[in-house]
């Protein structure tokens, strides 16, 4: 994920700003890290540069199907 789409990203839940948090990266972008919500403090995990934007009950449906 570059950060340059933080700009742009907002909660799906409650369409807060995001705070990123960077576990690794390289030049060119964030591989591992989370994206929390200001608001409702949501967690959105990025894990090989992609961040899952799903809300978290339907991640852990996709997740356990």
């Amino acid at each position: 994920m570059r950060r340059s789409l933080l700009d742009i990203l907002a909660c799906p839940v409650c369409k807060g700003d995001l705070i990123l948090e960077v576990e690794e990266e390289d030049e060119e972008e964030i591989i591992k890290g989370k994206l929390i919500c200001k608001n409702c403090n949501v967690e959105y995990p990025i894990e090989d540069g992609i961040p899952n934007m799903l809300p978290p009950d339907v991640r852990e449906k996709v997740e356990s199907s």
